[in-house]
């Protein structure tokens, strides 16, 4: 078999350089290296990878151009596989490559490559349709994924309930038979444990309701 071909991006040129020599050391074919993600991607049909190696943050932003540049390789050439890579666990970059729940994906901290065997063994799995991420990313994409809902005591869930429905607090406190302040108490309980800051209107009670319809 040939072997296969990979593309990197990264804009600073030691870390692209250093990569480059690693993937061709672990017998790879590295068929373009790219100081940007536009780069890249103009010359995709020259190169043709088969997987593409990028820094999540590139010029000229340097803030999500890796991540945009795998988004629109997914829909170019959806065979391709992807591997990110980042200096620091940016979750809500992780979850939008990972949301189309296709394989051939791959989010790794940089430092935490700390082999030759390592990449390799990424690169690999990650060809092969597999999907590889680094341990602290999945901590932090399981941890977000925690219901704030499930922290609501019965009282604040009934409390909930009734907002759900449009009753006010007095309304709550009637049917309930407890006090306004009571139900204020549990309303604000409510607000902070979905992490709903006070914007000095109505609009978090809205938003309350909102996250609990969607459960």
């Amino acid at each position: 078999m040939s072997p296969l071909r990979v593309a990197v991006a990264d804009d600073s040129v030691l870390l692209r350089e250093g990569l480059v020599r690693v993937l061709i050391e672990a017998g790879f074919d590295v068929v373009g290296s790219f100081g940007d993600a536009d780069e890249l991607l103009a010359n995709l049909d020259d190169c043709a990878p088969e997987l593409v190696v990028l820094d999540v943050r590139m010029p000229p932003t340097f803030r999500d151009e890796g991540v945009r540049a795998a988004i629109r390789l997914r829909e170019l050439r959806p065979q391709i596989g992807i591997l990110l890579l980042s200096q620091y666990v940016e979750v809500v970059y992780a979850q939008e490559l990972l949301s189309s729940g296709r394989g051939g994906v791959g989010y790794l901290l940089k430092d935490r490559v700390a082999s030759l065997s390592e990449l390799q063994d990424a690169v690999e799995r990650i060809s092969a349709g597999s999907t590889v991420l680094d341990p602290e990313v999945v901590a932090q994409l399981v941890g977000r994924r925690h219901d704030p809902l499930m922290s609501l005591t019965p009282r604040e869930h009934e409390v909930m309930t009734l907002v759900a429905e449009g009753r006010t607090n007095a309304a709550i406190a009637k049917q309930l038979v407890i006090g306004v302040g009571a139900v204020e108490k549990n309303v604000t309980a409510i607000f902070q444990k979905l992490n709903l800051e006070d914007s000095g209107s109505d609009h978090r009670r809205v938003l309350a309701v909102l996250t609990w319809l969607q459960r």
